[in-house]
């Protein structure tokens, strides 16, 4: 839908939207059809009216002042979800279409989502997917993403999650590992054996392992182990494979080695307990109908049993940084 840049408003946030974006004021000019000099101008009077200096004015360039980027970066965002309106209002938007970026935990990436994208790209062929997949906390906000799944809660966000799945837990040995050792039929065995030791990037503590008490409750148990790792939950599943341990893991992640006898399931009666993994995306921003598409498919395929599909959880006020 084409604008009025004759708006004293909001046609003047347009030009300097364009003119951060080109840096240059003749760039702006060009995709707004008007002269360099109108440009200018309406960016001057919007300084003016703002009481503070936006652009950094070179002979040569145009930049943006630490306060220019700010503003720039709301103002952007404020512009494109009136185009989203615009285009859903008008029907421009009865398909979806467009870029999603998602940011993605890298094992769980590689193992519950990226095989599930195929047939979606099948059913949206007008979406384009952008695919971060890594343990780093990224932040949506600053860096541009429109969803991300994480596992655990984060601890400061201004986001929503969705719940994806619980997935579940499980301690699993290697048959040679076992072989001339005492099986743990309890917990309380475990001080007994090699546990491999997972510990959180970020904080550097040493994840306790889970398990269902006889009465129901949920144990937080502490393992020992000379091994211990860090960010690549598959290490682990790769050491207890190689025979070196004990390792608690994700049922999704060693099912096959379960299947094949590679690996031996333990501690069955204190299992089934799980963690969650929920699709995140910051609060009170309208979510294009190209990401609503992605959240919905993503629920269906991968989404729990017993919750309710639609329940948003709000994590915590306060900004994003990223959650694991």
């Amino acid at each position: 839908m084409s604008r009025d840049y004759d708006d004293p408003r909001l046609g003047a946030i347009e030009l300097f939207c364009l003119t951060a974006q080109q840096q240059s004021f003749s760039g702006a000019a060009r995709s707004a059809g008007l002269t360099p000099a109108a440009v200018s101008r309406a960016v001057a009077r919007l300084e003016e009216r703002l009481g503070v200096r936006l652009l950094q004015r070179t002979t040569r360039s145009v930049r943006l002042t630490p306060a220019g980027q700010g503003y720039f970066e709301q103002v952007s965002q404020a512009l494109g979800l009136l185009a989203e309106a615009e285009a859903e209002l008008s029907g421009a938007q009865t398909e979806a279409r467009g870029l999603v970026r998602l940011s993605l935990p890298t094992s769980y990436g590689h193992f519950r989502v990226l095989p599930t994208l195929p047939e979606f790209r099948r059913r949206f062929p007008q979406i384009e997917l952008e695919l971060h997949l890594s343990n780093r906390n990224v932040d949506l906000i600053d860096e541009g993403f429109d969803l991300a799944v994480r596992g655990r809660t984060p601890p400061d966000s201004g986001l929503v999650a969705r719940r994806l799945e619980d997935a579940e837990l499980v301690v699993v040995a290697a048959p040679q590992y076992l072989r001339g050792r005492s099986v743990p039929v309890r917990p309380e065995d475990l001080g007994e054996h090699e546990c491999i030791q997972f510990r959180l990037p970020r904080s550097g503590q040493t994840v306790a392992w889970a398990f269902h008490s006889e009465a129901g409750s949920t144990l937080e148990w502490p393992t020992q182990g000379a091994l211990r790792v860090s960010d690549d939950i598959l290490a682990p599943i790769t050491l207890a494979l190689s025979g070196a341990g004990l390792a608690q893991t994700y049922r999704f992640l060693v099912q096959r080695q379960l299947e094949s006898g590679e690996l031996v399931e333990l501690l069955k009666p204190f299992g089934g307990c799980s963690r969650p993994f929920s699709l995140l995306y910051p609060a009170n921003r309208h979510l294009p109908l190209r990401v609503r598409v992605l959240m919905d498919y993503l629920i269906a395929e991968l989404g729990p049993v017993h919750t309710n599909e639609g329940q948003h959880v709000a994590i915590q006020k306060g900004r994003q940084r990223g959650a694991k």
